[in-house]
């Protein structure tokens, strides 16, 4: 089911959360609403669910505007970030829960809630505790709660956020294999540029309440709109010249001889290596940092390149880049 937000915002006293955004999530898609701490995308999912008033606006969630609708009547679930199981209920009890609310007879409702464990590869746990369950297996189980109530949008605030980094991964593909499967809209709230990066088909860049690009993953990475989207999203060098500012990926970045268009001296100051890359932080005259303890630039070189030319801090080498691999950042 589509999502569409018209002139949503969210205040609170004088302080403005959301400032009159505007989106269409179109039906089916995997939508991730991605930005700093503090930028609104909670506080927009949380309008979306109905689990926050909103100060003006519109959400439309399929055909109709929801207004003041009770987050039961929207057609949405909200899978939390605490996850919120019952301690003293098992994985099947957990998730048959609603149906149970509901008045679903016994064996109705754990039959369909095994269905569900077994749609997130759960239903040989069903018989446990929460408490013993590892933090990927309550994720499930409680994503399979959600899944439970029948929702044509499913919202996701931070889920992964309390798991490892290896298992981070493993359950991306998870929540991206389900999404597919069952064709559902799916909104989900994210601070990591790499989750969203994986996961979605929409990505939202959200900051100071405010959307400041929202398009599919390669044109947010490859055309960042303004130069909070080419620092946030990461990998690109901001760079401002006498007509405006432009940014430059830092693997696009050329050095020494190759330094191509732009060519200009610079200061190694920083060399981090990183398995298959290695980050070469650099300092040139006229070039601003962008915050205190980073480099002007940074340019990203393969293992082999590096190990070919290596360099340390306190070197001096030119540094540049090719025309093409500029883009033009709006004010």
């Amino acid at each position: 089911m589509n999502v569409e937000l018209i002139g949503l915002t969210k205040r609170y006293g004088t302080a403005i959360a959301v400032d009159a955004i505007d989106l269409k999530v179109p039906s089916g898609a995997y939508c991730c609403l991605l930005g700093p701490s503090g930028c609104g995308k909670t506080t927009t999912l949380r309008m979306i669910g109905g689990h926050e008033r909103a100060s003006a606006g519109e959400v439309v969630i399929g055909p109709k505007a929801v207004g003041d609708a009770a987050p039961s009547e929207r057609g949405t679930a909200m899978m939390f970030q605490s996850y919120a199981l019952f301690p003293h209920l098992d994985a099947r009890d957990n998730v048959a829960f609603s149906l149970k609310m509901r008045g679903v007879g016994k064996a109705e409702r754990r039959a369909e809630a095994m269905a569900m464990l077994d749609l997130v590869q759960m239903g040989h746990l069903a018989g446990r505790l929460p408490a013993q369950l590892s933090g990927g297996q309550q994720q499930r189980v409680a994503l399979a709660r959600a899944l439970l109530t029948g929702p044509k949008v499913l919202l996701l605030d931070e889920p992964l956020s309390a798991l490892d980094p290896f298992l981070r991964v493993r359950m991306r593909v998870e929540l991206k294999r389900i999404q597919t499967e069952l064709g559902l809209t799916f909104i989900h709230v994210t601070h990591s540029q790499e989750e969203a990066m994986a996961l979605s088909d929409l990505v939202v860049v959200m900051n100071a309440g405010r959307i400041e690009q929202a398009s599919d993953p390669r044109t947010v990475f490859e055309r960042p709109a303004t130069a909070f989207v080419a620092r946030f999203i990461g990998g690109h060098n901001v760079i401002r010249l006498p007509g405006g500012m432009i940014a430059v990926r830092a693997d696009r970045m050329r050095l020494g001889a190759e330094a191509g268009h732009a060519a200009m001296p610079a200061r190694v100051v920083a060399v981090e290596y990183q398995g298959t890359s290695v980050h070469v932080g650099l300092d040139a005259d006229g070039l601003e940092r962008p915050s205190e303890g980073s480099a002007a630039l940074t340019a990203v070189l393969s293992d082999v390149d590096f190990a070919a030319r290596p360099l340390r801090p306190g070197d001096t080498v030119t540094v540049g880049w090719d025309m093409a691999a500029a883009h033009r950042l709006d004010a």
